[in-house]
């Protein structure tokens, strides 16, 4: 299990910087990664990570598991609307001036980004805990979301005043976020009887990331049927992904 971590953290590590490359290269194709990044997130919840939480969680019951998928939505809602602070136009043009330094306001977004992509890859060392096909699925989401972290993290600091180049040391640290967060799984073990609630809590923070983040974000200022097709065939890839590493 620990080589096939290293090899996945080290895929996160890369689709997080590939992710902040294309977003100081290709503005105006962004939607089309976020729209596939929404649709592979929601689908882990829906087709991988409720049905897996439901069999751990059996003997907790469906009345319980729900009310872990319910804590894991609304407790990311809070996250979200209290503390994270996200952006909304990836066309805006700043940081053209080399030595212009960052906003508070954009370190402060940087930050609690490369936060939530510690808890990324915690949820995908706890997912392998599991068992390697959740572990693998969880993956795949997390990279596709990733992608998207790159992307954001570039964002807040070219939005808060800060030049480009002050935007990679945040882009290396988003990156390495999710590395120790999966890595970080390695020291504990979660109890068989704690999997299904744990995996319910990442099941409503998926669906409240896909649903309420990235598909908005997919579709601002490009209300287009190609993002739809793209949110779709990323729901798709998971959902075979699923029954392919599910069988």
């Amino acid at each position: 299990m620990v080589a096939e971590l290293l090899l996945i953290v080290a895929i996160a590590f890369a689709a997080t910087i590939l992710g902040g490359v294309f977003a100081l290269r290709f503005r105006d194709r962004l939607h089309l990664i976020l729209g596939f990044s929404a649709g592979a997130v929601v689908a882990v919840a829906l087709f991988d990570l409720l049905p897996s939480a439901m069999s751990f969680g059996a003997a907790s019951g469906p009345a319980t598991i729900s009310l872990f998928i319910a804590a894991g939505f609304l407790a990311y809602l809070v996250l979200d609307r209290l503390i994270l602070i996200h952006p909304h136009d990836h066309g805006e043009h700043h940081g053209l001036d080399h030595d212009a330094a960052p906003s508070p306001r954009g370190i402060a977004g940087a930050l609690t980004l490369s936060a939530h992509s510690y808890f990324d890859g915690a949820a995908i060392g706890i997912g392998f805990q599991a068992s390697p096909a959740i572990g693998l699925v969880i993956a795949a989401a997390v990279i596709a979301h990733d992608f998207s972290d790159g992307i954001n993290t570039v964002s807040f600091i070219l939005r808060g005043g800060g030049a480009w180049r002050k935007a990679l040391p945040w882009l290396f640290v988003d990156a390495l976020a999710p590395v120790l967060g999966a890595l970080s799984t390695l020291l504990f073990r979660i109890p068989d009887a704690d999997i299904g609630p744990v995996l319910a809590v990442f099941a409503g923070s998926f669906l409240y990331l896909g649903a309420s983040d990235l598909i908005p974000e997919s579709h601002h200022q490009h209300p287009r049927a190609a993002t739809t097709i793209m949110t779709l065939l990323g729901a798709a890839v998971i959902f075979l992904a699923v029954r392919v590493w599910g069988a």
